[in-house]
């Protein structure tokens, strides 16, 4: 019988002053140079009782901390309580309830607040280092692109309004909406609107509204250089005229239905083009199409005349053979696996196949999607509706201090400024120290064989130096 190498443990009752999330150290420092809490703290002064001890903006800051290190619900807060020697006094559970209540009984002035608190502070992280590469200002690489995507979230419980979903489960569907840092980062959550679970996804008004909200989130000269992108669910020619007149560029998932049918048995063959990868070389099997000048005339109803799609749209297509063991779909034409997409974009440069390229890389809100389901969302920890909006709050202000940090702690060609959440908590954030006190000074150490130590250090420089 061979004996394990590992030595022998036996616990020891003993209890030591040590700090589990020592890596945190980056959130706070983040925390203070994004100026979140003074701004969470002057917004919601209006919810502050005359007697009260704990500062809401503090409190709200407190469980994003705790949220970003992997707890999903109120009782995790005792991870953040448990350590006041790196976060301070930390409010009691019954203390964070009563607030989130109060919130959420006057939840349209609470979170008009919040939100304004989160633009202010991401306005300052921005005004700090941008997160995305090209020039602020320009629409040549300074483009700042918003994905639009609802998801589903599931209840365990009954739930105020949580209700059955398209895909047959149960729960909710939250509206969200990323700022996608593109391949030297991952993203910012600039949106999580919560909507009962039989909310469409192809709601032209919930998409409208989501431009909105995703709008006021960006630093004012960061707003006139945006691109929607958005799946099929998108896809209404409310929404498209809405981005229009604002101004915006687009490019949006396009059904496949007749009128494209028939433009892609209209196009000659020698208009299909071949298509490429992300890094710029030739995708195997695959090409792209305009079918803009191809696609029949949309039929009008005399009482609107808002049955047309708006003025510069162009329909771009991409044909690609299935995969093997690919389910095969309706629209799948003589063996082609058709998708499509719309755009307004017609900037020199941008070749058929480089906007098809740019479209697919609408997959990287589901990477956002998933990420924010890490930090947060996919547990709703209470009954009421308005309460969970509040989280979800708190859950978007969780996962762009985990984007924050990553922005203004590590180089753009630093890999773990692409790391998701749960990767960077493992290796970064959840890292056991111990805080020494020396000359009237406190010092936090490290384990001395942590394989990613450098990380955390360099991390804390460039906090400290930015």
């Amino acid at each position: 019988m061979k004996r394990s190498a590992g030595p022998c443990l036996v616990l020891d009752p003993a209890r030591e002053s040590l700090v589990s999330s020592a890596g945190a150290v980056l959130l706070r420092q983040t925390l203070r140079l994004s100026g979140a809490q003074r701004a969470l703290s002057g917004a919601l002064t209006p919810w502050r009782g005359r007697r009260a001890t704990h500062d809401p903006g503090k409190i709200l800051c407190d469980v994003a901390i705790a949220v970003a290190l992997g707890g999903d619900c109120l009782a995790d807060l005792a991870l953040v309580r448990a350590q006041p020697g790196l976060f301070g006094p930390v409010a009691s559970d019954p203390t964070v309830s009563r607030l989130v209540s109060t919130l959420a009984a006057d939840i349209g002035a609470s979170l008009a607040a919040i939100r304004a608190a989160r633009a202010q502070a991401r306005a300052a992280v921005w005004a700090r280092r941008r997160p995305l590469a090209g020039r602020a200002g320009t629409r040549d690489g300074g483009l700042v692109i918003v994905d639009i995507d609802a998801t589903l979230v599931t209840a365990h419980s009954d739930k105020q309004h949580a209700t059955g979903t398209h895909k047959r489960g149960f729960g909710f569907a939250p509206m969200c909406a990323f700022v996608d840092h593109g391949e030297h980062g991952t993203g910012e959550t600039l949106l999580a609107q919560l909507r009962p679970g039989n909310a469409s996804p192809w709601n032209a008004r919930d998409h409208i509204e989501a431009v909105d909200l995703a709008l006021a989130q960006l630093p004012e000269t960061e707003r006139d250089q945006v691109l929607i992108r958005a799946d099929s669910g998108g896809c209404s020619q409310a929404l498209l005229h809405y981005l229009t007149e604002l101004g915006l560029e687009y490019s949006i998932g396009f059904p496949a239905q007749d009128g494209v049918k028939a433009a892609i048995d209209a196009i000659p063959a020698q208009a299909w083009r071949a298509a490429i990868d992300s890094d710029g070389g030739p995708r195997d099997g695959a090409q792209v199409a305009e079918l803009t000048t191809w696609m029949p005339t949309p039929s009008r109803a005399s009482h609107s005349a808002a049955r047309t799609w708006p003025p510069g749209m162009r329909v771009i297509a991409r044909r690609e053979r299935p995969h093997p063991g690919a389910q095969l779909r309706l629209t799948d034409r003589d063996g082609w696996r058709i998708t499509c997409f719309a755009t307004n974009t017609r900037a020199p440069g941008w070749t058929l196949p480089d906007l098809e390229v740019r479209h697919r890389q609408r997959a990287r809100a589901e990477d956002r999607i998933r990420g924010q389901k890490d930090t947060g969302m996919r547990n709703l920890p209470f009954h009421g509706f308005t309460q969970n909006q509040i989280w979800l709050e708190i859950a978007a202000l969780a996962a762009d201090l985990l984007a924050w940090t990553q922005t203004l702690a590590f180089d753009q060609h630093e890999p773990a400024r692409r790391w998701e959440p749960k990767r960077l908590r493992l290796r970064v954030l959840t890292v056991a120290g111990r805080i020494i006190h020396s000359g009237r000074r406190h010092r936090l150490r490290l384990p001395r064989d942590w394989p990613w130590n450098h990380l955390i250090h360099t991390g804390y420089t460039a906090l400290h130096t930015s």
